[in-house]
């Protein structure tokens, strides 16, 4: 099912507005909209809103063979959905262009900048590590997805703790949190998205676009960063809907 399109009244309001510098819910040009974070009961599970959009984020873990080429290091695995939930114009099962290129932007984002030390989750070097997977669903659509996954995925990784492990010759035992607390993931820094909408070849721009600025922008910019200032990843993307 393809989503409504806008009519040319919707699109001609919407930049005009923007061309004011006004915004359909209010905020100014540089306002990013309220975050909530609320945690489930298991670790590793959270619900991030930005605004209307809801995205959950839910972290688990298994011991397995590491790579061949990194015998010393865990693996980090991301995997973002869309469901019809969040909006009518996913198609369920299917591998849609935005949602290759968000979870390819999650990835550079969060495993190439190297966030978390996989050599931490290294438990015998050439036999055992922890594979570290990250399930992000988006609950609910109302634009600005990879802003709010990229949040989730750290709040997320930040929560989770993994079963306690020991080593004996070549035996390797696994804790319950009963025997033993679980450990936190070792984390370096935490690399966060802010998307940045241009509209009209870049004479304008905004932050944090919702759903409707996202159907009208010429193109979006992504930086990520952390709190050192350094630049994790950054793209920029022209828009399916724009001219031309």
């Amino acid at each position: 099912m393809k989503e409504t399109p806008l009519s040319n009244c919707e699109r001609r309001f919407l930049l005009r507005a923007i061309e004011e510098k006004k915004r359909l819910d209010g905020r100014q040009t540089y306002d990013y909209r309220s975050i909530k974070i609320s945690f489930g009961t298991d670790y590793g599970c959270c619900i991030v809103e930005l605004g209307k959009t809801r995205v959950l984020g839910q972290v688990s873990c298994e011991l397995v063979s590491p790579k061949l080429n990194r015998a010393t290091e865990g693996i980090l695995f991301f995997n973002l959905e869309l469901s019809q939930m969040a909006a009518p114009a996913f198609e369920p099962g299917r591998q849609s262009d935005l949602l290759v290129k968000l979870n390819r932007l999650l990835e550079r984002c969060l495993r190439n900048s190297k966030c978390i030390d996989t050599e931490s989750l290294c438990v015998v070097a050439g036999e055992k590590v922890w594979q570290i997977r990250v399930d992000l669903h988006l609950l609910n659509h109302d634009g600005n997805i990879i802003d709010a996954a990229s949040i989730a995925a750290v709040v997320a990784l930040c929560h989770f703790r993994r079963p306690d492990v020991s080593v004996q010759g070549d035996e390797v035992t696994l804790y319950t949190p009963e025997e033993r607390d679980p450990v936190p993931l070792s984390i370096h820094h935490m690399p966060i998205c802010v998307s940045f909408a241009f509209f009209q070849q870049g004479t304008y721009l905004l932050v944090d676009p919702n759903e409707r600025e996202e159907r009208v922008m010429d193109g979006l910019l992504v930086i990520a960063m952390n709190k050192h200032r350094e630049i994790c990843t950054i793209q920029s993307s022209e828009s399916p809907s724009s001219p031309g």
